[in-house]
């Protein structure tokens, strides 16, 4: 069973998927333009337990849930090179303009566009007039389309590798984990990210919905 967010336009994906995505994607793999896509994660300092049948319930203590390590990255869709900002706290609008700058110093030659999704905190007019300037074409997801999102399963990926099963109570031992994991990407986990960046994009189209 998998979840497809219940507020989810699916004409709208799929019209954006076939007459916007697709022909960026086509355009970026020929060279022409470099498409990325960038979206913020939230990494809680939590228990992330694993599950097996047993006949007696445990339990083990659980923090607060209080202390979170947030990272903003953008991942290009053909080389998959991952670009990021940190935070111990929350990603906002300055953290968003700052990661626009480092991708016009990165690809300061090339026209880039970036996919991203409609949190106020990246479609506010700071953000746009900074894109804008730095000529970078901002392009927003319909709403409630994490689908669409490249880069949605790369934060899945680090869960699964660096979290799940796992606890750890010094949230300096939490961060380098996430950090670690993530920049592992392009050696250690390169052929499994290959396949799993692959561009192609989940619609909702023809499948069927259960009540």
């Amino acid at each position: 069973m998998k979840q497809v967010p219940e507020k989810a336009n699916i004409a709208a994906q799929e019209q954006f998927r076939t007459e916007t995505l697709e022909p960026l994607v086509d355009e970026a793999q020929q060279g022409k333009i470099e498409l990325l896509f960038m979206d913020a994660a939230h990494f809680v300092l939590l228990p992330f337990l694993g599950y097996l049948y047993s006949l007696a319930t445990r339990f083990i203590k659980s923090l607060s849930g209080r202390k979170r390590f947030s990272v903003l990255g953008a991942i290009n869709a053909v080389t998959k090179e991952l670009i990021m900002m940190t935070e111990v706290a929350y990603v906002d609008s300055m953290t968003v303009c700052a990661l626009l700058k480092e991708l016009a110093l990165r690809y300061y030659d090339r026209h880039i566009v970036l996919v991203l999704d409609n949190a106020r905190y990246q479609r506010c007019r700071l953000v746009v007039q900074t894109a804008e300037r730095l000529h970078i074409q901002l392009l927003f997801l319909p709403p409630y389309s994490p689908n669409l999102n490249l880069i949605e399963r790369l934060w899945k990926f680090v869960k699964k590798k660096a979290l799940y099963n796992e606890f750890y109570s010094d949230f300096q031992f939490f961060c380098a984990a996430i950090t670690d994991c993530l920049k592992k990407t392009h050696t250690e986990y390169r052929d499994e990210l290959d396949t799993l960046l692959r561009p192609n994009f989940q619609s909702f189209n023809n499948v069927t919905f259960n009540p």
